[in-house]
């Protein structure tokens, strides 16, 4: 599958929405994913200037088929979020009218961040499999970061959005964090098999991608060894 694999990781405020100042700020992480043979493609977390990421589908001849939602936050998808406005989801559909795939427990957070409606909004479970021409993305759930974060496996690769970094994870003391789910969530990931390469949803390491391995062996995230550890790292005992 790797030779039919189309996957590029973009930098925001660098190889899209250049200039932005937020964006560059935030330094996240968009993701296309499609198959070449097939020459269709789906867009990870869609924000700031949604038209370069559209336009970086066209220059490679990839055509659009959906969106894959991490989690609501709108330097994620776009939307409202304490007293800012970001672009996102529904200027993608203006143009695009695609189903964006989020995980059950997130439509309605995503709904209301974003204002898209909910018939736009493709549920999902734990383990579902979404088929973008012959390439086969697993959807993860790992709550904590949010109540329906989401986690996607294709071919050796952990697109992770805001559950894990490669130094720290998603804070969880924003509405419909967990730290208990996120601690579940972080040990989960940490036995997939295969040693998928980790590829998260900001750029907060000097690295890009790294190993699982390398991940678990040298983010402090997997220092804890039972849940009482992780609450005394979170403050919570």
């Amino acid at each position: 599958m790797s030779d039919r694999l189309y996957f590029r990781q973009l930098l925001s405020g660098r190889d899209y929405a250049s200039g932005d100042p937020v964006a560059t700020q935030m330094v996240n992480f968009a993701y296309l994913i499609g198959d070449r043979e097939t020459r269709e493609a789906i867009v990870v977390d869609p924000a700031y200037a949604v038209g370069d990421l559209l336009d970086a589908l066209a220059a490679d001849d990839m055509r659009l088929t959906g969106v894959l939602a991490t989690h609501h936050h709108p330097d994620h998808v776009g939307g409202e979020m304490m007293g800012f406005s970001l672009p996102g989801l529904a200027d993608l559909l203006a143009r695009e009218q695609v189903p964006v795939h989020v995980n059950r427990e997130e439509v309605e957070w995503v709904r209301r961040t974003t204002g898209v409606s909910a018939t736009d909004l493709a549920a999902h479970d734990h383990d579902d499999v979404l088929t973008v021409g012959d390439v086969e993305i697993r959807l993860l759930h790992t709550p904590g970061h949010t109540p329906g974060s989401q986690c996607f496996l294709v071919d050796g690769r952990l697109v992770a959005g805001d559950t894990l970094f490669l130094e720290g994870c998603g804070r969880t003391d924003f509405p419909g964090g967990d730290a208990d789910a996120m601690y579940r969530s972080l040990r989960w990931l940490a036995d997939l098999p295969g040693d998928p390469v980790v590829y998260p949803g900001h750029l907060y390491s000097a690295e890009p991608s790294a190993p699982l391995s390398s991940v678990r062996q040298n983010n402090f995230v997997y220092r804890p060894r039972n849940l009482d550890e992780w609450r005394m790292m979170f403050g919570q005992s």
